[in-house]
């Protein structure tokens, strides 16, 4: 089957450009992707090469990119992959959910803890109540221990919020996960292998983090209950969501130049849908039209779809009028489970 060199195919409509650009394969494959190379052809699959072939043109080029994780992608040990992908710089910044930032720290010092549960299906509300009332709250497959997961990590960040709230000091949310690993706080309570830890991973690296929304989390939900039972006074000590968007700004514009950022997003929701506006408040809202650049890629992992609101935030192609994207940005949208998509593309990436 003949394709024509540098583009999957011709526009359909004569001067409308299509997203998808196509690049030759990198040179460098590993094994996997080899495999993936001469399997994945067509469909969802295809898409999958074409989408990874455009990750390592971005990187290639000199470019950065940026991740935005929704779901549960902590918790299904994303940061297998996720974490060699930022020591290997292919990632220079991530959005995320609360969930996401705290549960990656939670199964790195409770791992052992957590219960598996092969047939999930097939639970009954009582089996539900049952998990409830041995304190292990259920993520499709797997429960979080809550004692030896979620009030572990609460303890020791609680001390961070007092010592800030008593010097009058405030950091962002991931900052405080952040200082306590590096500080070394929970070092005699890993249960896995750090370098399976994509926050870690980020921590050492000292990579952008943006956690929009962060009260709609287990530690969210704690420090709102400190504040109100009086063990910090100052709710301004968790630096909140407009300093997160302006700190987005200034990073955008360093980052920006040269080659570009490129974005993958997996899932949908607040994770993606905060930080891909940034580059329409700068241009729009900040009048900087000039000399601040589209998003020089895009990828979409997911299983929504645009019907009865299923999905959060605008499409790809819709995102070309929001002035996120161009129409000669490449596109890519892969309807797909994440937890599957995503490893193989960072494999790809990787050169595995």
């Amino acid at each position: 089957m003949k394709t024509v060199p540098g583009m999957r195919k011709e526009p359909l409509i004569p001067g409308h450009e299509e997203g998808g650009t196509i690049t030759e394969a990198p040179e460098k494959l590993g094994p996997l992707g080899k495999f993936m190379e001469r399997n994945f052809l067509h469909y969802n699959a295809g898409n999958i090469i074409d989408a990874s072939r455009g990750y390592c043109d971005v990187i290639d080029s000199g470019g950065k990119m940026f991740v935005s994780l929704a779901g549960a992608m902590s918790t299904a040990e994303l940061g297998i992959s996720l974490a060699e992908m930022i020591r290997e710089g292919k990632i220079h910044g991530i959005s995320c959910t609360g969930a996401n930032l705290e549960e990656d720290l939670f199964n790195l010092v409770a791992h052992s803890k957590y219960l598996e549960i092969p047939s999930w299906r097939d639970l009954t509300p009582k089996d539900e109540k049952a998990l409830l009332n041995a304190e292990l709250p259920r993520v499709t497959d797997v429960c979080i221990p809550e004692e030896e997961a979620m009030n572990k990590v609460s303890s020791v960040i609680l001390e961070y919020w007092q010592e800030a709230d008593e010097k009058g000091q405030s950091y962002f949310p991931h900052e405080y996960l952040c200082r306590a690993l590096t500080d070394g706080k929970f070092d005699d309570d890993f249960e896995i292998d750090p370098k399976d830890s994509w926050l870690y991973a980020a921590a050492k690296k000292n990579i952008a983090i943006y956690v929009p929304g962060w009260e709609d989390s287990t530690l969210g939900n704690m420090f709102a209950a400190c504040l109100l039972r009086g063990e910090v006074s100052n709710p301004h000590i968790v630096r909140g969501g407009i300093e997160y968007m302006a700190h987005l700004c200034d990073w955008y514009v360093n980052e920006s130049k040269g080659a570009g950022i490129g974005f993958f997003q997996i899932g949908g929701g607040i994770a993606g849908d905060f930080p891909i506006c940034v580059v329409p408040l700068l241009k729009v809202d900040l009048k900087l039209d000039d000399k601040i650049p589209l998003w020089s890629y895009f990828c979409q992992i997911s299983e929504s779809h645009v019907s009865y609101g299923g999905y959060s935030g605008a499409v790809p192609n819709e995102k070309i009028t929001w002035m996120k994207l161009g129409p000669e940005t490449p596109r890519f949208v892969i309807e797909s489970d994440a937890t599957i998509v995503a490893p193989l593309m960072f494999a790809y990436v990787l050169g595995k």
